[in-house]
């Protein structure tokens, strides 16, 4: 019985990690910036007309009060508000305003070059972004490898299934962990505002701009622990298990 209870919370535990590393995967709110440099310009891949010359197609934003950024692994977004709008809020209870504008996040969250390359806005530190890309979709496999398995051992014929699920749960949330830890080192010791302004930074020195971690990431660290603890829980029921043999 007490084996049977301590799976169960291991499983409640597991499943409401492994909920929380996809939505935080599949969500665009792990940085949400604001800034009042007024329109803003997407540029995109450079293209080629007909005649073979090279041109960079772009979609610009018209002025507003203020404009709001929300970034995530797939996508780049940006759309005006109000100066007295709530930066976090706005970004899930709008109404999709028209001026809203959404870009591939291309391997977020380090800095990339927008355009042809060299380019003045390229930043070496773009090498690590790769990292921060294996880091979350290794952590989702491993959570998914240790559900699996889990499932495959619930009718405790297994203390080998409970010992190795439990410890995939352990290696995701610690990939997660890291994925977290690349994201707040980029966050505090990278040139955000640089990142955020861009090309408009050239005419906009003075801008001002505030930067928030979302709730994409906040909910990615509230499913380290559960993920962690889920983990610790198999690997005791695996031992349990064993014992009784």
């Amino acid at each position: 019985m007490r084996v049977g209870a301590a799976a169960l919370a291991g499983g409640i535990f597991g499943a409401l990690g492994t909920m929380c590393f996809f939505l935080a995967f599949g969500t665009d709110y792990w940085l949400v910036a604001r800034d009042n440099c007024g329109s803003y310009i997407w540029p995109t891949i450079v293209e080629k007309d007909a005649n073979g010359t090279e041109f960079v197609n772009a979609v610009t934003v018209p002025p507003a009060p203020r404009t709001l950024h929300h970034e995530g692994f797939f996508w780049r977004c940006v759309f005006h508000v109000e100066p007295a709008a709530d930066a976090v809020l706005a970004t899930l209870f709008t109404n999709q305003p028209k001026s809203k504008v959404c870009v591939h996040g291309y391997l977020f969250p380090l800095p990339v070059a927008v355009g042809r390359v060299p380019h003045p806005i390229y930043d070496a530190t773009a090498v690590f972004r790769g990292f921060w890309t294996v880091f979350i979709i290794l952590a989702l496999v491993s959570a998914l490898t240790g559900s699996f398995l889990l499932v495959c051992g619930v009718p405790f014929i297994s203390h080998k299934l409970y010992k190795l699920g439990g410890a995939f749960f352990i290696i995701a949330a610690c990939l997660f962990l890291f994925v977290l830890l690349l994201f707040v080192l980029w966050m505090e010791v990278v040139d955000v505002k640089r990142y955020i302004l861009q090309e408009r930074g050239e005419t906009c020195s003075d801008a001002q701009v505030s930067v928030l971690y979302g709730l994409s990431f906040m909910v990615a660290a509230a499913g380290v622990p559960l993920e962690l603890v889920s983990g610790m829980i198999f690997m005791l029921v695996g031992r349990v298990l064993l014992a009784n043999k």
